[in-house]
């Protein structure tokens, strides 16, 4: 009678170490499938944020995973840190090292997806921003990769007017470098990047943005003021005037759009 009383426990404990382990099993599957899935709901909560305004709280539900493998996540804590760091509330020691993470965080993300169009743009631009903090001659020297980078997103995705808008950006800084930059310019290159307003407006920027603001009109308050900026500088005042309204009454909902 012991002898079956035991057996009987020990079936009733093996059964239970059974239930146990196919349970664990279960749980351990759900969790696979979680975290297969969990990534993607960052990034909806992210995007909802980002369309929000939500740039304090985006930064710290993005800044949870700097340590992800993800290039769509990181590329967007890039953008994240860059956007926090334009805050009027940031004080000039965050902003600066906000400036710095941005770059780390797109840099990484180009190292774990070198296809992702994102990555390639937000490099180019917070490359752009670190040169703020190096001087004019490394900012120089880095105008080169960043515009290959902008040319790579492009690449990758043609249709992306934020890159198209990039691009002309670029031209248009170039088309307004002074002399002293110029010559340093001269002194890193063989062949200097060069642009002029007339080659500004000859290699369809200009055309492009207009094309941006027809499909958009909302698109972007810089690309109406780039707009404007570059009719005057072509002695075109009225059609300055026009896009510079139009930048003028464009309703601001970000601190960059204050600024324009």
């Amino acid at each position: 009678q012991v002898l079956r009383k035991s057996l009987q426990k020990g079936v009733v404990l093996s059964t239970g170490s059974f239930l146990v382990y196919e349970a664990h099993k279960l749980i351990s599957g759900f969790a696979e499938v979680h975290a297969s899935f969990r990534v993607e709901d960052v990034i909806e909560q992210a995007d909802y944020l980002y369309g929000s305004g939500e740039t304090e709280k985006l930064y710290r539900l993005l800044v949870q995973h700097k340590n992800s493998d993800d290039a769509e996540l990181l590329w967007r804590l890039a953008r994240s840190s860059r956007d926090l760091a334009q805050l009027s509330s940031t004080s000039a020691e965050e902003k600066r090292q906000l400036t710095y993470d941005s770059l780390e965080y797109a840099k990484k993300a180009l190292e774990k997806n070198e296809s992702n169009f994102a990555a390639h743009k937000w490099y180019g631009i917070c490359l752009s921003d670190v040169g703020d903090y190096e001087g004019i001659k490394t900012k120089i020297g880095n105008a080169i990769v960043i515009k290959e980078h902008f040319q790579r997103a492009i690449e990758l995705n043609p249709k992306d007017a934020t890159t198209i808008h990039l691009i002309g950006i670029w031209c248009y800084s170039f088309a307004e470098m002074p002399w002293y930059q110029r010559k340093i310019a001269a002194t890193l290159f063989a062949t200097p990047p060069t642009s002029t307003f007339q080659e500004y407006a000859a290699n369809s920027h200009l055309k492009l943005f207009t094309c941006l603001y027809a499909a958009d009109p909302n698109f972007y308050s810089k690309n109406l003021l780039f707009l404007g900026k570059t009719y005057l500088k072509l002695n075109n005042k009225k059609m300055a005037l026009l896009w510079l309204s139009k930048a003028k009454e464009y309703p601001a909902q970000t601190e960059e759009d204050k600024q324009v």
